[in-house]
């Protein structure tokens, strides 16, 4: 349920590499509401897949790196569906 909910998604995939701020988030999410990007973020460390570091923003835990890596190959095929004629 979770991953299906809007910017879910997203927002996992933009903390792939790096942790980002919360205005920061936002940015990458194409202004995403601020309201619903907060409200993804709780659902996202209630379920142990993002965490808040003070000094650095959010950023995946290990569960949430793991689940990225599950999604990886998605992401790959997605790149080659796109190049192709």
């Amino acid at each position: 349920d979770l991953l299906g909910r809007r910017w879910t998604l997203r927002i996992v995939w933009e903390l792939r590499d790096r942790a980002l701020t919360s205005r920061a988030l936002r940015e990458a999410c194409d202004n995403a509401s601020p309201t619903v990007l907060q409200a993804r973020l709780k659902d996202l460390k209630d379920a142990g897949l993002v965490e808040n570091v003070p000094t650095e923003g959010y950023q995946l835990t290990a569960r949430g790196r793991d689940l990225m890596t599950a999604f990886l190959p998605l992401s790959d095929f997605a790149e080659r569906w796109g190049r192709r004629k």
